[in-house]
Order: structure tokens, then sequence, then C-alpha cells
């Protein structure tokens, strides 16, 4: 995942460019670059590897040193950018989120051969930088980003930084968001809108699907009227974004206790305490809490001040160890207890279980899992959640080959497996709760959770949970 900030102000833009971009750090845990433009110094740029430290101490001799009244940022789970480009557009700094299934189509097809990239350390090319070629094929920057969204398999939204202002391009079907802020030195883009509120930055616009947008100091233009068809990733309420975020006027927070009350209305547990598993599993326990009338509690907390994020050890036993480390029981709260617990989804389930026994060697008598999302079935195709893993890496998936007998599973077959009144389905969640050590298991169910967002179902991506594109 990631996220990005841009700023075009009267002003230097460094300050609000840093502390706007610093507020996504919740997408992105791996790569950050900031880039900016004056006319008297020209273009800047630093990029800075953020897998061990919080950005604002890697950034910290930029936010002193940079300069310039136009600016872009970005913190990414993947690629290195903003990226610098210089091309017959003259010269620009562009970043992008979102993924792009056909990358290898696109190089070999549409890029020149005389055309080369750089590859990164995996061997693959910066999707930022084949977007900008793929931009470069046309004569505009307009006709370059329709161009673009039009023959990438995925989603990309972007940010271009130019010298005379800064573009915006909201994915085809706006899978992922871009607001724009207006303050009295100018105006800024904003993946996340709470980022800049506390900058002195008011709600000015929200783009809709494949709007094109571009920002001065003085002025917001619209190049690209926006569609009418939009599929929003539903995910950004559940589990990536802020609490404090919103997206097509629905609050996250909101959302999330609508969703706990709708699953302590179809529950039939009487738990001692309810619990959310920190950070995004806490609002939804406590809709659940507040609408069933069990306590909320925390049984365990999560230790921050030296954990902002997790260091990443190179073996994926360490890593769930080092997760695991976070957490700290509070044992009063757990011995003797039947506790039920929220948490955001249920994905390869690792941590989950190690959660869940764990809270057994505390002495907890029981404890009953409750996923704010239905069960995930298949790998998202429009954003980069989780490049590394397969489809079969799912607890979902692997329950469903042992009751199959077999791995080549029919997309037909899957989808009964997503009606949670199927016999398909309850047999499946029996199989994980057996396998993850649950006393009870009981997801949200699809149609709770659109409900508890509150806008048009057909606005909705819901394709990891029942492959419907």
């Amino acid at each position: 995942m990631g996220g990005f900030f841009g700023v075009a102000s009267k002003e230097d833009c460094v300050f609000d460019l840093f502390y706007g971009v610093d507020y996504h750090s919740h997408l992105g845990t791996r790569r950050a670059g900031m880039a900016v433009y004056s006319d008297t110094n020209g273009f800047d740029k630093s990029i800075h590897n953020i897998e061990n430290a919080p950005f604002r101490t890697k950034f910290y001799d930029e936010f002193s040193t940079m300069s310039g009244n136009l600016g872009i940022a970005c913190i990414s789970d993947y690629e290195a950018q903003p990226i610098l480009i210089r091309s017959h557009h003259g010269s620009y700094a562009i970043s992008t989120v979102g993924k792009i299934n056909n990358a290898d189509e696109i190089y070999k097809k549409v890029i020149s051969k005389n055309t080369h990239f750089f590859e990164m350390r995996n061997g693959e090319i910066n999707p930022t930088e084949l977007v900008a070629a793929i931009i470069n094929q046309k004569e505009n920057f307009i006709e370059g980003i329709r161009y673009a969204q039009d023959i990438i398999d995925g989603s990309i939204s972007m940010l271009i930084l130019t010298p005379k202002g800064i573009y915006a391009a909201r994915d085809k079907m706006g899978r992922t968001p871009i607001s724009i802020g207006k303050s009295d030195n100018g105006f800024c883009y904003s993946f996340e809108s709470f980022a800049y509120l506390n900058l002195g930055y008011n709600d000015y616009k929200e783009l809709g699907p494949g709007e094109i947008t571009v920002i001065t100091p003085d002025s917001v233009k619209t190049l690209v009227n926006p569609g009418t068809d939009m599929k929003i990733c539903t995910f950004l309420w559940v589990y990536y974004g802020y609490p404090s975020s919103s997206y097509e006027g629905i609050s996250v927070e909101k959302m999330r206790n609508n969703c706990g009350k709708a699953i302590a209305n179809r529950d039939n547990i009487v738990p001692d305490i309810v619990a959310g598993i920190p950070d995004s599993g806490i609002a939804h326990a406590i809709g659940y809490a507040n609408e069933s009338g069990v306590p909320y509690s925390r049984p365990f907390v999560k230790y921050t001040p030296t954990w902002p994020r997790s260091f990443t050890p190179p073996h994926q036993n360490k890593r769930n160890l080092i997760a695991k480390m976070k957490l700290i029981p509070i044992h009063d709260l757990i011995e003797d207890k039947k506790l039920l617990l929220i948490d955001d989804s249920i994905v390869r389930g690792t941590q989950m279980r190690e959660t869940t026994d764990f809270l057994y060697e505390c002495g907890a008598k029981e404890v009953h899992i409750r996923p704010a999302c239905p069960p995930i079935l298949f790998g998202c195709k429009y954003l980069s959640f989780s490049r590394s893993s397969s489809e079969m890496e799912l607890i979902t998936r692997k329950a469903i080959s042992e009751l199959e007998g077999t791995d080549e599973i029919s997309k037909e077959r899957l989808s009964l497996y997503a009606d949670p009144d199927s016999v398909e389905y309850e047999a499946m969640v029996n199989n994980i709760c057996q396998k993850l050590h649950f006393t009870t298991l009981r997801y949200n169910r699809l149609d709770d959770m659109l409900n508890a967002i509150g806008i048009d179902k057909n606005k909705l991506c819901t394709y990891c949970w029942n492959g419907k594109e």
C-alpha cells in the first residue's frame, strides 16, 4: 500500500509537505521520499529506507535543507519514489499509488525497445517509472495520464510535480482516494483527508473516479471530469484507513463502530469482556460492546514507545515474534475470563493463533474470535496489500483445499464458500476455528459490512471476499 501528499503554496511548502506525508505513515513501512521545486533552485529530491525508523527521523535533514513552493511526497510499502523524470514534457517528479498487473505486457508492447529502465533489487521495474514511461508516449500530460489509466490492468493514482503546478489523477474506478485541501497560502493533495486539517487547510473537494486536476498556489483546475462508475476499496474503512479518516464522506471510526454493532446483533455468545486487537480492531470492539452491553476491556495493550514500526528481520519466524512482542498481557483481565476478540480480518491466521494461544497460557477460559470483515478468499487484484503472498497462503484457501481434497478449485465452487448461508461456508469456518484454536469463530457478513459503510453498494469493491469484479 502507500500514501502521498502534495502542496502548492505561496510560501515555502516544506513544513506542510513534511508533516502532511508523515500523517500517512500507517499506509507504508519501507520507502519514503520528498521532491520539491523552486524557481531559484529547480528540483530537489530525497528518498530514504524507513523500514526500521519513523519517517520524521529519516527526513530531519531534508526538513531543514529543502525549499520550494511546490512539492510532492510519499510513503510506500514497495518502490522508491517520487522519481525525477526528464522528457519531452520537460522535467517533472511523479509519485503513484496502486498496482500494475500487466507491467511485462506494457513493457514489451507499448514502450519503445530503445527505452531502458533501472531494475530494483528484486529484478522488477519500478512501477512509478513505468507509469512515467507510459505518460511520455503521448504529446501532453493529460493524454499521457489518460493513456496510463486506460492500459493499466489494476489501478493507478498519481501526483505529478511540474514547475507550473501539481497534477493529480485518481485511478479510473476510484479505488483509492485523493482529497484537496485549501488554506490561505494555497492548496494541497492528500490520500488521507485528515492529514491536512492540523496544518491549517480546510476540505475543498474529493476527486472523483478518473478525475484529473492541477493545483497552483492560487487555483484548482479540473482538466478531466470524473467518471460515473466507482469501485472504492472497502478495506480502507475496515483496516487501512486511520480512525480519523473519511472516504466519500463516510467516517472510518463510525463505520467500524457500525460493524461491531452488526456483529453483536447476530451473536449469541455471552463473554465476560469484549476487546479489540490493537489498533484497527478497537473501534469495531467498542461498537460491539456498546450494542451488546458486554463490558469493553483491554486484556492486552500494544507497547508503542519504542515500537513505532517493527524492526524487520529476514526470517518469517522472527518477524512473527517481533509482532507478538508488541502486545503486553494484563493478566488480571485475562485469567479465568471468557474473552471475545475483534480484529479487522484474518489473513494467514498465524498471528491470531499465537495471540489466542498466548491468552490461554495467561489463564483465559475461552477465546471467541469475531473478524470485522468476511473471510478473505481472493488476493487483491487492484492494490498492493501484500505482494509476497499467494492466495494459497490465505487461511481460508488452506481450509477449503483440505475440505475439497485439491488446490484446484473453480471460482464457481469458491462462490459457495463465500455464501454465509451455505454448508460449505460453515465447514470452512469450523475448519479454521479448529486450526487456530479458537473457542468459537464467526465472521462479519458481507451485507452487514457494506451496510455499515452506508453508500451505494455498487460503488464498493468486494473482490477479495466474493471474487466479483
